[in-house]
């Protein structure tokens, strides 16, 4: 498959607060945002029209901007809007969304109290991250890189400087065979995937560590919420290296990755069963319905 670059695409991209063509969509290369990461940004996925939880992300774009320190200029309502309006623009129904905002370039140092906050939106069309016949599950390495302590770096938010841990966990897996990497907090327990939180099935149970430096995923809430109405009881907790082997199923959720199963953690084989795919259809399922129906069944 030829490969397309992001930055020469046909379509639009919302850009403090204009429709701006997608191959003018540019930032200078003295940004604050490229320079020192000062960036946050979303992941959301459209379904049919609508994008699941939209408001949940947006809240999470202006908190994770909030702990960066600064103020993202529009209200929740005003991104809300511009999150759907570039969608429509762009004539997709079923897209992946990317909200993000970073610091400009009016300041180049570690200090940029004054530099301007800007926003952007941009949507495509975007299938699972793991493909279509995921069911077979996915294979995953040991990352080479740890999470870090909540002390220690601003975990809280979905920030765009964590990330690049997970590009070099999953380029290393992937150099070795691998799909995606499991990722270990700063104390060597169970931390996530490079980009999905983790669940594993022990006894009947649905256990997922604590995110206590990662993200507590939308998706994650979700996918808890779905099994608590299917009786599965849900364990939130520190779960040991030492423990993986003995999960009967596994797997991952995330936006990108939707509810996606592991057949393979290092040396250890799972395979997927009733609990995963029951959760899988069930989120594939909820997030088809009307925003209005995922608020009712949420309540």
């Amino acid at each position: 498959m030829a490969l397309v670059p992001f930055d020469d695409r046909d379509g639009w991209i919302w850009m403090d607060g204009q429709m701006v063509p997608w191959r003018d969509a540019k930032l200078h290369v003295l940004t604050h945002g490229l320079h020192y990461a000062s960036g946050v940004f979303e992941g959301e996925r459209a379904y049919a029209g609508n994008i699941f939880k939209l408001r949940e992300h947006t809240e999470r774009l202006i908190a994770s901007g909030r702990i960066l320190g600064f103020e993202i200029p529009y209200t929740a309502e005003e991104i809300d809007a511009a999150c759907i309006a570039v969608m429509q623009k762009n004539g997709l129904t079923d897209a992946y969304v990317r909200p993000i905002a970073w610091r400009g370039s009016e300041m180049l140092a570690v200090s940029a109290q004054q530099t301007k906050i800007h926003l952007a939106i941009a949507t495509w069309a975007w299938p699972n991250l793991f493909g279509a016949n995921r069911m077979k599950g996915v294979r995953l390495g040991m990352a080479p890189w740890r999470r870090p302590a909540p002390d220690t770096a601003p975990t809280a938010s979905k920030a765009a400087g964590l990330y690049m841990i997970g590009t070099l966990s999953k380029h290393a897996a992937e150099a070795q065979g691998f799909d995606d990497a499991l990722m270990l907090d700063f104390k060597g327990d169970v931390a996530e995937a490079t980009g999905a939180n983790a669940f594993f099935v022990f006894d009947g149970e649905l256990h997922t560590p604590t995110p206590i430096c990662f993200l507590d995923g939308i998706t994650r809430r979700t996918v808890m919420g779905l099994a608590r109405q299917k009786q599965i009881k849900v364990v939130e907790r520190t779960i040991g290296l030492d423990e993986i082997g003995r999960a009967s199923e596994v797997f991952l959720a995330g936006t990108a990755a939707e509810v996606t199963p592991v057949r393979v953690i290092g040396e250890h084989s799972y395979t997927p069963g009733a609990i995963t795919e029951t959760l899988l259809n069930d989120y594939e399922a909820l997030v088809r319905l009307s925003p209005e129906e995922v608020a009712r069944r949420a309540a």
